[in-house]
C-alpha cells in the first residue's frame, strides 16, 4: 500500500495527531518542535502539511515544499499562507471555519451576564480586596430585556436561541438572509437598522468588510437607550472605539463586553481604564472543546486532501496557467469583481445568480459561475468565510438558484459577461468585457450603456432626466467635502443613470440627502 505524507508543522490537539497516527495509509510526521529551517528538510516529502500561525507558508516553505499537493490551517484566520503563491503552483490551501463556534456563542452570553451582574468586579472586591459588601452589587436580569443581534449567521443564530432560553425577547437585523431563517425560530426580524439601537442590549456577529467596520458610532448610539448594553465577541473595529469609549465614560453605555480590538494585542488600550467594562484577549476559540475540534477537522481534512478525495473549506482556486487561455483569467476576475458590486447596490437576500457569455468565454460558463457566486456572497461575507469550493454549497443552502446561458449573437463586443443577480427587492444586470492588454471594463447597467472600470468608490444614482440634476449633486458632495474623480452619466427614455467616482467613502447620511433630491429615483453606493 503506497502512503501518503502528512507533516504537522505546529503544535495540534493529541486527537488530531492520534487520527493521522491510526489511519493505515498516512505516513504521519510530526515536526513541531524542530526549528523552522530544520522544517524545510523534512517538508520536502509531505504531500499535505497541516500548520497554525508559527509557520509561515512563504516561498521559502514553499520552495523546499516540492511534493505539497495541499495545506491545512488549522483554525480560522490564514494571514500567514501566500495564497497566491500556492494557487500558482497548484496547492489547495484549506481552513478550519467553523470548529470555535460553540466557544464564540457561549464567550458572547458569558460577556452578557458578566455584564448584567458586574461578576468580575464584585469577584475582584471579594476575591482580592477581602471586601464583603453585597449592596455594591445590584445587577440586572437578561429576563424580559429586548436582545438587538447584528448578523443572524453562523453564530449569531445560536446566540439568539439560547437568549431565548433566558426568555428574552430576541430581535435580528441582517439584510442578507430571508426573514423567515429567523421567524421560524420565534426570533423577531428587522429591516430597519434603528429597531435595532433601541434593545436593551445589543451584540453583534457580522463579518468585517467595508460596510461593517464602524457600524456602531456616535450617530448609533445617540439612538440608543440610555444604559444600553454592547457585546463585541466577533471582529474588532465593527464598533468604533473612540465612540465606545466616550459613551461608556459618560455612562450612556451602562456596560460592554469585548473580546476583540481593533489593533491587538491591546495591553495599553484605553478601554481597559473604565471600569464598565469587562474584557477578554480575543478568547473567542478558547476551549478544550474548540481546540479538539479544530485538530481533528485539521486531519481528517488533510487526509481527504492527501488520498484526493475532497478539499474542504478550500481557500482558493488552483490556476494552472498552462492549462487556460490567457485571456480567460481576466474575465473571471472581471466576473467576480461585477458580482461582488452587483450585490453591493442592494443590500438583501439573493435570490437568483444568473451568468451569461458571448463569445469564445462562453465555454467557461462554469467557472465564471463559481466566480460570480463567490463576488456575490463576499459582498455580505467575511473573507474567512466564502471560497472558491464552498461558495455553491453556502448559496444553495441560503436557498439561492443559478442559471447559465450561452448567448449566440453578436453585440459589438468579441467577449461579453453578463452577470444578473436578483434579490428580494430587485434585479440588478451587469454586463463587462476585456479589451486588449487586459483592460476590466463594465459596458452596461441594467440596460444603461457605461465604459467604466471597475475599480474605485462608487455612487450610482437612477433619477428622473430633468435639467440641473448634475449640478445639485455636485455642489451636495461638495459642502460635504467629498471630492469627484469621475462622473459617467447614461440617458433613457425618461430617466437617467449616474455612476459618480468619489475619493472617498460615503456615508449613509450622504446618500440619504442624495435620495432626497426630488429628482432621485434610487441611490446607492459600492466600493470594489
Amino acid at each position: 500500500m503506497s502512503k501518503h505524507t502528512i507533516v504537522v508543522c505546529d503544535h495540534i490537539h493529541e486527537d488530531g495527531l492520534n487520527i493521522l497516527k491510526t489511519t493505515e495509509d498516512i505516513n504521519y510526521v510530526y515536526a513541531a518542535d524542530i526549528d523552522k529551517v530544520s522544517l524545510l528538510d523534512v517538508i520536502k516529502d509531505a504531500d499535505v502539511a497541516i500548520t497554525r500561525s508559527s509557520t509561515d507558508v512563504d516561498e521559502k516553505f514553499l520552495n523546499a515544499a516540492t511534493n505539497l499537493k495541499a495545506i491545512i490551517r488549522a483554525g480560522v484566520g490564514y494571514d500567514n499562507v501566500d495564497m497566491e503563491a500556492c494557487s500558482k503552483r497548484g496547492i489547495i490551501a484549506m481552513n478550519v471555519p467553523t470548529a470555535n463556534t460553540i466557544a464564540a456563542v457561549e464567550l458572547t452570553m458569558a460577556h452578557m451576564l458578566s455584564c448584567m451582574r458586574k461578576f468580575p468586579y464584585a469577584h475582584n472586591q471579594l476575591k482580592n480586596e477581602r471586601i464583603w459588601k453585597r449592596e455594591d452589587w445590584y445587577g440586572n436580569e437578561l429576563f424580559g430585556k429586548k436582545l438587538g443581534v447584528i448578523g443572524f449567521g453562523n453564530i449569531g443564530h445560536r446566540v439568539a436561541l439560547r437568549a431565548k432560553s433566558f426568555e428574552m425577547d430576541v430581535l435580528t437585523y441582517d439584510p442578507y438572509i430571508p426573514s423567515t431563517k429567523a421567524t421560524d425560530l420565534g426570533v423577531e426580524y428587522t429591516t430597519n437598522f434603528d429597531d435595532i439601537l433601541a434593545c436593551d442590549i445589543i451584540t453583534i456577529h457580522t463579518p468585517k468588510n467595508q460596510e461593517t467596520i464602524d457600524m456602531i458610532g456616535e450617530n448609533e448610539i445617540a439612538k440608543m437607550k440610555d444604559g444600553v448594553i454592547l457585546i463585541n465577541c466577533a471582529r474588532g473595529g465593527l464598533y468604533n472605539e473612540e465612540a465606545l469609549y466616550n459613551n461608556l465614560k459618560s455612562g450612556k453605555i451602562a456596560m460592554a463586553g469585548i473580546d476583540v480590538f481593533k489593533k491587538e494585542p491591546a495591553t495599553d488600550h484605553p478601554l481597559l481604564d473604565l471600569n464598565n467594562i469587562t474584557v477578554t484577549a480575543h478568547l473567542g476559540a478558547n476551549t478544550k472543546e474548540s481546540q479538539k475540534k479544530i485538530a481533528t477537522q485539521a486531519a481528517e481534512n488533510a487526509i481527504e486532501s492527501a488520498r484526493g478525495i475532497a478539499y474542504p473549506n478550500a481557500l482558493n482556486l488552483p490556476i494552472d496557467e498552462n492549462k487556460i487561455p490567457s485571456f480567460v483569467k481576466p474575465y473571471i476576475e472581471l466576473t467576480q469583481k461585477i458580482a461582488f458590486l452587483s450585490a453591493q447596490l442592494d443590500k438583501s437576500a439573493i435570490r437568483s445568480i444568473s451568468v451569461c457569455a458571448q463569445g469564445e468565454i462562453k465555454e467557461y460558463l462554469d467557472s465564471l459561475s463559481t466566480f460570480a457566486t463567490v463576488g456575490a456572497l463576499t459582498a455580505s461575507s467575511d473573507k474567512d468565510e466564502i471560497n472558491y469550493v464552498n461558495a455553491k454549497f453556502i448559496a444553495e443552502e441560503k436557498g439561492i438558484k443559478f442559471d447559465t446561458c450561452e448567448i449566440n449573437h453578436s453585440s459589438g463586443y468579441s467577449n461579453k459577461i453578463t452577470i444578473t443577480i436578483t434579490t428580494e427587492k430587485r434585479v440588478n444586470t451587469i454586463s463587462g468585457t476585456v479589451f486588449d492588454d487586459d483592460v476590466q471594463r463594465i459596458v452596461e447597467l441594467d440596460g444603461f450603456d457605461f465604459d467604466i472600470e471597475p475599480k474605485g468608490k462608487m455612487i450610482m444614482m437612477r433619477n428622473n432626466d430633468v435639467p440641473g440634476v448634475i449640478g445639485q449633486v455636485g455642489k451636495l458632495l461638495g459642502d460635504n467635502n467629498i471630492n469627484i474623480s469621475d462622473f459617467r452619466l447614461a440617458r433613457g427614455k425618461n430617466s437617467a443613470l449616474a455612476v459618480i467616482l468619489v475619493d472617498e467613502s460615503i456615508s449613509h447620511k450622504v446618500l440619504e440627502q442624495i435620495n432626497n433630491l426630488e429628482a432621485a429615483i434610487s441611490v446607492a453606493y459600492a466600493e470594489i
